[in-house]
């Protein structure tokens, strides 16, 4: 359904928006253009808001007919989370993924999209507007990185180690509290453990082999289901804790990403078994 030839538009498509309104933003935004929505740790800038607007229209000029399911538009009207089970092909846009990092001037946030065809992810691209750059995964075909001049390099998941060598991001912040204060308490039974606030970067670092494993807890699917297929086309392993797969229309249950199913269970064991 979407061809290498087009994945490589919807990335040009993604820097077009960061080019245009993301990065003139950057260390430039007034108070008035940074806004809370849910609460005091859940930002949106204009930047978000243009970039999300630019990114819809093109999706549906490439897609007549597609649906466009935006984190900002779901902001707006949650109900549009909803039509993404019945959907014939939907796409999934965080215009701006990292925008605290964003806000504050820090150099680590992304632009995420994700291609999804009768709830099953075929397609994810995750854009770094600094690097200039995106990672690309179509379904069944591999992922790699793709440069604005059509240079590609494949992607591969670092290769397992036991828990104890581990390099992890692991985001606990959503968790509900006994299963916070459990996988807290044993987080330095890992090798090190990473946060950056980006889930574009932290997918992209696992993609890459740079880091072992992730772990998240809240699942909206324009934060993961890009992500979640560059790793596996890059040839990692997935699962919620309670081993069933990831899908992009079930929000709850968190998410283990890791290089293989071994090292998955050895990590679920570590954090998260009781």
């Amino acid at each position: 359904m979407i061809s290498t030839p087009l994945a490589s538009e919807v990335a040009a498509l993604l820097r077009q928006a960061a080019q245009a309104e993301i990065l003139p933003r950057w260390r430039r935004l007034e108070a008035d253009a940074i806004r809370t929505k849910t609460g005091p740790l859940d930002l949106v800038t204009d930047a978000d808001e243009a970039a999300e607007r630019v990114i819809a229209a093109g999706l549906r000029r490439l897609f007549p007919g597609c649906l466009v399911v935006g984190e900002e538009a779901c902001a707006a009207d949650p109900a549009l989370l909803g039509r993404l089970r019945g959907a014939e092909l939907a796409f999934v846009v965080d215009p701006v993924d990292g925008t605290a990092n964003f806000a504050a001037g820090l150099p680590l946030f992304g632009c995420m999209a994700a291609a999804i065809h009768r709830g099953e992810v075929i397609a994810g691209w995750i854009h770094d507007p600094l690097g200039d750059d995106t990672a690309i995964a179509l379904r069944g075909e591999g992922a790699w990185i793709e440069t604005a001049a059509g240079a590609r390099r494949d992607l591969r998941v670092a290769a397992p180690v036991p828990v104890g060598q581990m390099v992890a991001a692991v985001s606990w912040g959503y968790m509900v509290p006994p299963l916070k204060a459990q996988v807290t308490a044993r987080l330095p039974q890992l090798g090190a453990v990473i946060a950056l606030r980006c889930a574009a970067h932290e997918y992209r670092l696992a993609a890459e082999g740079h880091a072992h494993a992730l772990v998240y807890n809240r699942l909206y699917p324009w934060d993961h289901a890009p992500g979640w297929l560059l790793h596996r086309e890059a040839g990692g392993y997935s699962a919620r804790f309670d081993r069933t797969p990831y899908s992009p229309v079930e929000f709850t249950g968190g998410l283990i990403v890791a290089p293989s199913r071994a090292a998955w269970e050895e990590l679920h064991a570590t954090l998260i078994a009781a």
